[in-house]
């Protein structure tokens, strides 16, 4: 530690020895006998020093006797000199003040006194010199006035003359200078940028940074708050610090420390212009940049400072902050100027800030990580087992090197620069300059490490630098990771509503995937149903990125990508997989020569082709069939061999793409198929529907598309279509009649399923509702074709292609309306030919309509259906199909349906009826109407999947106006807080779109809401969660105004205490403005009698606080008014409800004590006396005892209110006080009466001890 500074009487005291280890000049100089230029030489080497060392450099004993000699010979230095010392000491003291925030700081080499020691040590002494050089040249000034006044004639000016006029004078100059150009930067936004080079200029031109460094100081001194009015010149002076710090970097980071008391400032614009401040200086700070060596000095010094305060201001309170500091951060990535020291910090930082709440730090987050990925110093890959196998194979070569020491830590191996920070530069340099290979380099090695897991390792040199590449792998490997962790929430950032989440995180999952990162292949997956966004801008993006991964210039790699793509999807993502591919063919960017390649590997053209291969080539083939339908007509006889013959066996996916790859055929296409392979399509597709070459989870899928099929090209799809039904009954029933079957589900009997197997009689009534689905859709298409030919016929008509005539019999027909009974015709037409395919139009049964009534009897079969929930699945799938296309049937078997959703054991088959319910609201609305209720109750479904489904199948109804909303949205609001994320994020979904239409439903829907989860028993935290996000969703001033008075209305008549808080909760989150708040003021009396529940005055509190923040003076005066009305009356109710239980208590143990005596009195005939004729009930007294103890402090409380007084007040042994109260003696012995109300006097035997004597007796 050093000696203690002491000011002296006057400088020369400084050279007497002191005692105490005080600290004084020991070996001054006499810098007057030295020459010019070894006095200039001694002048800058001690300024060298003072620069280059730390600030506290001053106590050393040699520095202070140079500095001493410095100052008390300044007299007879040449202005230069003095210049040079002056600046030194000064630039050293502006840089200890603003250091004073750095004391508190932990530091387990310096205890805390030693720093504080330190630091006043050195205070003391800065200015003390200072001080001294002042008093020098004030008085030197003062003799050499005299002098002139005296001598009269005009002398020459000594050499070493410091004329401190002109100083000062320059000083005030300056003064009026800096007011003049911030006055002029707080005015003006155009002269920021021309005053930072006019100031920036005059510094290099003249070598004087004195109008800069008084500008720095002056926006230093004012007040933060001054900031915070005045918004549009903390812009500018932000700008213009940020310009500064551009061309005076060395110059800012001197005066930094009259800067940072501003991030505690409330104006964000100035803490944004302070940390673009930071991130210039500390890119500065990183490079060696040739100037003054004070200059480097400085940035050594207060760079760990800088990146400190730049970590944590990503917690700043304003979100505008938030995000400028992780731009900052991605600017130092950038011009690589973050060590690995910091790297992980930083990025575990980034990673944190990507589930902020704005949604601009956010985007920033996700350029940091994508900057951070773009200039990592590991490598051009980051998996993760790549990099734990390298980093184990140089452990164990550095453990090999030192056998007989400790692993250390990863950062011990680090090379540190002089401020304690991991030297990245210095790594780098090590590892280039020693070694052949870089870091990124040797991870070349990682694969072949894995590979040959007893090869050995490149020797990258000796023990250090084996050290330095291990812990430089350990920090790769820790980045590797903390990438890798952010993939889910990556995940949750593709759904956001924001496009820039979306964009962003896209681009990010790219730079992840380029660098190999763990799980960043599977997350791109997830983007595909993007493409269905109606955001162009996501779209875009997720366009460009499927350009990016997987087209290629090379066709058959690009075929590859795709087909294989499509192997490994399921059926939502084939589905985004079809939209997009059919949109980039019609644009060009799959190529015919990608097609060309697609067929090759549909047809084993190629080498290793595999069956699943096959398969998903003719899957992108269809798809890109669907914007260009005749890709498929130059392979139609591949398609039929291919795709049902003996690869169907192999991979039965085949011949259900086959049937797909038909349908989407041109029309000529589809001619041609008739003409030249008819007959041998249908029978092959009848064969795949009522064969059994197939497995059930293949055939189900195969035979829906083979039906679609058949009634895509079959020119009477009808006829081949009853065939089929006919075949598939006489392989379930082995030709038996259906009659019999219905006989054996009347009797309640098992014996259907022991006649027939249960998988063939599902894949019956499959076919059968299949068949007739299609059918309907038949129906609907060839209406919808007539209709077409009308409308054209008519447009030919209208051009006057038709003769005279013709015209004018259509305009007859259309004067007696035969026209529209065309329409008419047709109408009833279709609506006959849909009623025939289930309930039949004539007394005769039609082939399906046999089927429907052996269906509602065989899912009535509840104890049947329970032992084969397979069978039960086909058979509900097969009635909801019925359903759907018969209203008859509909209205009959409705009851089953709800019975079914409600009870069935299986959740496949509660999930089916309730996505079949939707399409049954959709198409009677009027029958389903009823039912409302019960299909909000599937959300209350204790499955997950059937859960989901219904939100989904109510959220579509809601959306497009096929369902009621009002009286039952309560269950969709609970679903906001499921347990379960997905379900919670459809609900907010489903309530953010709600909010768009219209005038908001949710306003009107927000009280029905309220009044129906007070009366649920909800957790108040949930309850909280779905108000606030509900309420979040209102964003008009004027239905906020409305809801005030809704809520508060509610109130009246409501005496639960409960209802009372939920609606004091609602109430606190809503925006309030002036016309809000005055209508809560004006309704006080419609919740004044709720005031004395604490929870309800918390939240009236939080509302007033609220309202104090953005009130006008006149308007802060009523809320202030306001609040200490709520105190008033808080307190009163609170008094009154005190006084009423205390009463209430009171009155109660009045009641207790006459039943106590009453039976003492009874009993008190058949005890018997004791010495003085007393009888006392012990277990009575005892009894009466607790009772006081119990309820002391409140009985006394209710007898001073009830004016009622005590008699007897004994001190029992314990201390308690048992107080008897004045009762009602009628009827009770009087020498009890008598001795009850005597005083015992003083001296006696003690009541506890009476009473222990009585007990004894008895």
């Amino acid at each position: 530690m050093a000696s203690h500074f002491l000011f002296p009487q006057n400088l020369r005291a400084i050279e007497e020895e002191r005692e105490d280890n005080l600290l004084y000049a020991q070996k001054p100089i006499d810098v007057a006998s030295l020459s010019s230029s070894e006095l200039e030489e001694f002048v800058k080497g001690a300024s060298f020093d003072l620069s280059d060392k730390e600030v506290f450099c001053i106590e050393e004993q040699d520095m202070f006797d140079r500095v001493y000699s410095l100052v008390r010979g300044f007299c007879s230095l040449i202005p230069s000199c003095k210049v040079i010392v002056v600046e030194s000491l000064r630039s050293n003291l502006s840089v200890l003040l603003p250091n004073i925030d750095s004391l508190s700081r932990q530091d387990d080499e310096t205890p805390m006194l030693d720093r504080i020691s330190s630091f006043r040590n050195a205070f003391k002494i800065y200015t003390f010199f200072l001080f001294n050089i002042v008093l020098a040249e004030e008085s030197n000034s003062a003799s050499s006035n005299n002098a002139k006044v005296t001598a009269s004639v005009r002398r020459k000016k000594p050499i070493s003359s410091w004329n401190w006029e002109p100083q000062r004078g320059r000083h005030h100059y300056m003064a009026q200078s800096c007011a003049s150009i911030l006055h002029l930067i707080h005015k003006y936004d155009f002269v920021v940028t021309s005053m930072a080079d006019a100031v920036a200029g005059a510094e290099k031109r003249f070598a004087d940074g004195t109008l800069a460094s008084s500008l720095i100081r002056e926006i230093g001194r004012t007040s933060p708050k001054a900031y915070v009015k005045d918004t549009v010149g903390a812009e500018n002076i932000g700008r213009f610090l940020v310009e500064l710090a551009d061309r005076l970097p060395k110059l800012l980071s001197i005066n930094i420390g009259v800067l940072v008391p501003h991030f505690g400032g409330e104006s964000y614009k100035i803490r944004n212009a302070l940390v673009g401040v930071l991130g210039k200086l500390v890119a500065k700070a990183f490079k060696d940049v040739e100037g003054e060596m004070s200059s480097k000095s400085v940035r050594l010094r207060t760079k760990q400072a800088m990146l400190e305060i730049l970590l944590e201001r990503c917690r700043d309170v304003s979100a505008y902050t938030r995000s400028r500091v992780l731009q900052v951060w991605a600017e130092l990535c950038e011009e690589h100027s973050v060590s690995i020291g910091l790297w992980n910090e930083v990025a575990a930082v980034a990673a944190g800030r990507l589930e902020d709440k704005s949604a601009i730090v956010r985007k920033s987050a996700l350029n940091l990580l994508i900057m951070m990925l773009q200039h990592n110093p590991f490598g051009p890959q980051l998996r993760i087992a790549s990099f734990e196998a390298t980093l184990q194979q140089y452990k164990n070569k550095l453990n090999e090197l030192e056998p007989n020491k400790p692993s250390e830590s990863p950062i011990d191996g680090l090379p540190y620069d002089d401020d304690g920070e991991v030297d990245n530069n210095a790594n780098a340099e090590q590892i280039i300059e020693e070694q052949p290979d870089s870091l990124t380099d040797s991870l070349s090695y990682m694969d072949q490490g894995i590979a040959e897991k007893d090869g050995s390792v490149p020797d990258v040199g000796n023990l250090e630098q084996t050290r330095a590449l291990v812990a430089s792998l350990e920090a790769g490997l820790m980045f590797s990771k903390c990438i890798s962790a952010t993939m889910p929430t990556l995940v949750q950032l593709m759904a956001s509503s924001s496009a820039t989440d979306v964009e962003n995180t896209i681009l990010l999952l790219m730079r992840c995937r380029q660098f190999q990162v763990d799980g960043a292949d599977a997350c791109l997956r997830k983007m595909l149903p993007l493409v269905f966004s109606q955001d162009k801008s996501i779209y875009e993006a997720v366009e460009n990125a499927f350009i990016t991964i997987y087209i290629r210039k090379n066709a058959t790699e690009t075929a590859k990508n795709l087909l294989n793509l499509v192997v490994d999807s399921n059926i939502g993502d084939q589905a985004a997989l079809e939209f997009i591919i059919s949109a980039l063919v019609s644009k060009g960017d799959i190529s015919g020569s990608t097609i060309s390649a697609l067929w090759d590997f549909f047809c084993f053209n190629i080498n290793g082709t595999t069956a699943e291969q096959s398969c998903g080539a003719l899957s992108v083939l269809c798809m890109a069939a669907k914007s260009s339908p005749g890709i498929l007509g130059s392979h139609l006889q591949d398609i039929i061999d291919i795709g049902f013959g003996r690869w169907a066996k192999v991979e039965p996916l085949l011949a259900r793409t086959a049937c797909i790859a038909i349908q989407r055929l041109s029309e000529e296409d589809k001619k041609k198929l008739l003409l030249t392979n008819g007959s041998r399509i249908f029978g092959i597709l009848e064969s795949l529907v009522t064969g059994f070459g197939l497995p059930d989870n293949i055939w189900y899928a195969a035979a829906d598309k083979a039906i679609g099929a058949i009634y895509m090209i079959h020119p009477s799809p009808e006829i081949i279509a009853a065939e089929i039904v006919k075949k598939s009954l006489s392989s379930v029933f082995n030709g038996t009649e259906g009659h019999a079957s219905e006989n054996d589900i009347n009797s309640s009997k098992d014996s259907i399923c022991s006649a027939v197997q249960v998988a063939k009689l599902g894949r019956y009534l499959f076919v059968v509702s299949q068949v007739a689905m299609n059918q309907l859709v038949y129906i609907e298409s060839c209406v919808r074709k007539i209709q077409k030919q009308k409308v054209a016929k008519d447009k030919m008509d209208a051009d006057g292609t038709a003769n005279a005539d013709k015209q004018k019999d259509n305009s007859i027909n259309a004067e007696l309306g035969l026209a529209a009974s065309e329409d008419a015709i047709l109408d009833m037409l279709a609506e006959k030919a849909e009623k025939e395919i289930v309930s039949g139009g004539s007394s005769e049964k039609n082939l399906l309509g046999e089927c429907a009534p052996f269906l509602s009897k065989l899912c009535k079969n509840f104890s049947l259906m329970k032992k084969y929930p397979e069978l039960q699945a086909s058979a509900m799938l097969a009635v909801c199909r019925f359903m759907i296309i018969d209203a008859n049937y509909c209205d009959a078997n409705l009851q089953l349906l709800f019975t079914v959703v409600e009870n069935a054991q299986s959740e496949i088959v509660r999930s089916n009826c309730i996505i079949a319910l939707g399409d049954l609201a959709a198409r009677f609305p009027n029958l389903l109407e009823p039912w409302t209720e019960n299909m909000y109750a599937r959300l209350r479904d204790p499955s997950v999947s059937v859960r989901k489904n219904a939100v989904l199948v109510l959220s579509h109804l809601i959306l497009n106006d096929m369902m009621k909303v009002k009286g039952y949205i309560n269950e969709m609001a609970i679903r906001v807080v499921d347990e379960d994320e997905r379900i919670s994020s459809l609900a907010k979904l489903l309530f953010h779109e709600l909010s768009k239409k219209g005038s908001n439903p949710i306003y009107n829907l927000l009280p029905d809401i309220l009044g129906k989860l007070s009366n649920q028993n909800l957790e108040r935290e949930s309850f909280c969660n779905i108000m606030q996000f509900l309420i979040g969703s209102i964003k008009k001033d004027k239905q906020m105004e409305a809801l005030v008075e809704k809520l508060c209305n509610r109130f009246t008549g409501v005496t639960d205490v409960r209802q009372w808080e939920y609606i004091s909760y609602c109430l606190s989150q809503l925006t309030f403005t002036e016309k809000g708040m005055k209508k809560l003021i004006e309704l006080f009396k419609t919740y004044e009698h709720a005031l004395a529940e604490d929870t309800v005055m918390d939240h009236f509190r939080n509302i007033i606080n609220k309202g104090k923040k953005f009130a006008k003076p006149e308007l802060k005066v009523c809320i202030e008014e306001f609040e200490e009305k709520l105190n008033k009356f808080n307190l009163e109710k609170k008094e009154q409800e005190l006084t009423a239980r205390n009463a209430e208590i009171h009155r109660q143990k009045v009641s207790n004590m006459e039943g106590f005596v009453v039976a003492s009195n009874e009993r008190e005939g058949s005890a018997d006396s004791d010495t003085d004729g007393e009888v006392i009930n012990a277990s009575t007294e005892g009894t009466n005892q607790s009772l006081d103890e119990l309820s002391k402090s409140k009985f006394v409380a209710s007898e001073e209110s009830s004016a009622a007084s005590s008699d007897v007040t004994e001190s029992e042994a314990d201390g308690f006080e048992v107080t008897s109260p004045k009762v009602d003696t009628r009827g009770v012995c009087k020498t009890r009466a008598k001795k009850s109300q005597m005083r015992e006097p003083k001296g006696t035997v003690s009541a506890a001890a009476r009473r222990s004597i009585r007990s004894k007796q008895r």
